[in-house]
């Protein structure tokens, strides 16, 4: 007689990068996976800049995605620029920028389209003796052996099983843009590209590196530039105007960037000339619909209740200054699906991968508020900007910034 036995199945709310990873990895270690994503369509669109590490390329192999020379935009050093555009200073880190509509497609295009439901939109997550229920929108009850949320930042899940946690303001928002290669100057282009750029006005950081281009390519002059602009802003006066749109709707979060008032994006470009060198002037005040977005700090004392797991940014929201978003949730990924399978359990299998993920989300978030400290100080005492300037060299900013992980 044959036997045969019923393959664990898993539950993914959010499609993202992190629900991608975790879905892939899960699929090719024998489970049936179902990936419920809320927004209809793919999330391709999207696209910021992200920093590779070692870990993030072990993860992509692991989870089937063929890397080769299309990945990313190499880069051979660091270069930090005064406001007149001239070198600061300059050190050697080769180093891989993607971007993230490059992450999306070639993880979505590993994962089987059967696996994944865009549309999806989760009501109600459940942990329960024998098995974990999500009820949909639409009413459908799904079951499954375990829940992983990978539902972002604004999780509603860990809102569920951690209502007491809350998003913590840093103290400054983030402008982000992308600019064709081809739309800079020459000179902008020959000071930009091939290097990871740094410019520190008083006060304020910018940062910058060439990533892939549309159609995610990597073809010098088909690329493009990803620039991250760090502002002091208030939370009690200006962050709510900025977060204001021309209907006088303020949104709680973000606001989209199609939203976001002229006026404000003409005091963001009018900013850029007076204080940026001019090479970041330029791609800043060229970029197509740059956004903001207000930067938070949080960490969760627990990732797993049960049958139900956090992953990503569900659980911990770090600054971005590490550059450690993506590689974070890829490295939960891997660590969940590690201990699926040595441990037969599910439950004692979430439990220890909180125990293991947990540890590794603080020590990021710690790292990343020590990085964003000085942005952070602007708004307190002269004692404290003092304090934070002197972490605030040139030399200390490359050498910190979006680098591998030590800890």
């Amino acid at each position: 007689m044959t036997y045969v036995f019923a393959r664990p199945k898993a539950i993914i709310v959010g499609g993202s990068l992190g629900g991608l990873f975790a879905a892939n990895l899960l699929v090719r270690s024998g489970w049936a996976v179902d990936v419920f994503e809320r927004v209809p369509d793919e999330l391709a669109g999207r696209g910021a800049g992200i920093v590779t590490h070692p870990e993030l390329f072990e993860a992509l192999a692991a989870a089937g995605v063929e890397i080769d020379d299309t990945i990313g935009v190499k880069v051979q050093s660091r270069v930090t620029l005064n406001q007149h555009g001239g070198v600061l200073s300059e050190r050697a880190l080769p180093q891989t920028l993607t971007a993230w509509g490059k992450m999306y497609h070639v993880l979505r295009s590993t994962l089987p389209d059967s696996h994944y439901h865009a549309g999806g939109s989760v009501a109600s997550v459940e942990d329960g003796p024998d098995q974990a229920m999500v009820t949909l929108c639409d009413g459908t009850v799904h079951r499954a052996d375990i829940v992983i949320a990978a539902d972002g930042f604004k999780s509603a899940v860990r809102e569920r099983f951690l209502p007491n946690v809350k998003l913590e303001y840093a103290g400054y928002i983030a402008w982000r843009g992308l600019v064709d290669e081809m739309s800079l100057s020459q000179s902008t282009r020959d000071t930009l590209f091939e290097k990871f750029a740094f410019c520190l006005p008083p006060r304020e950081q910018i940062l910058g590196y060439p990533v892939a281009g549309q159609g995610n390519s990597t073809v010098a002059g088909q690329r493009r530039y990803n620039f991250v602009w760090y502002r002091a802003t208030d939370e009690a006066v200006d962050l709510p105007n900025l977060m204001t749109d021309e209907t006088g709707k303020q949104w709680a979060g973000g606001i989209p960037p199609t939203l976001i008032r002229r006026d404000v994006l003409d005091d963001m470009e009018e900013a850029a000339h007076t204080l940026l060198a001019p090479q970041f002037a330029e791609v800043v005040t060229k970029a197509t619909q740059p956004l903001f977005q207000p930067i938070f700090d949080l960490e969760v004392p627990e990732m797993a209740f049960g049958r139900v797991a956090l992953l990503g940014d569900a659980a911990f929201v770090a600054r971005p200054h590490c550059g450690m978003g993506v590689t974070k949730a890829a490295g939960d990924a891997m660590a969940l699906v590690a201990t699926l399978k040595h441990e037969p359990d599910v439950r004692r299998a979430l439990k220890t991968y909180s125990a293991i993920r947990t540890q590794v989300g603080s020590a990021i978030v710690e790292h990343a508020r020590h990085l964003g400290a000085y942005m952070q100080a602007q708004l307190k005492n002269d004692t404290d900007r003092q304090m934070a300037e002197r972490y605030r060299t040139p030399e200390a900013v490359m050498r910190e910034t979006a680098v591998p992980a030590r800890f």
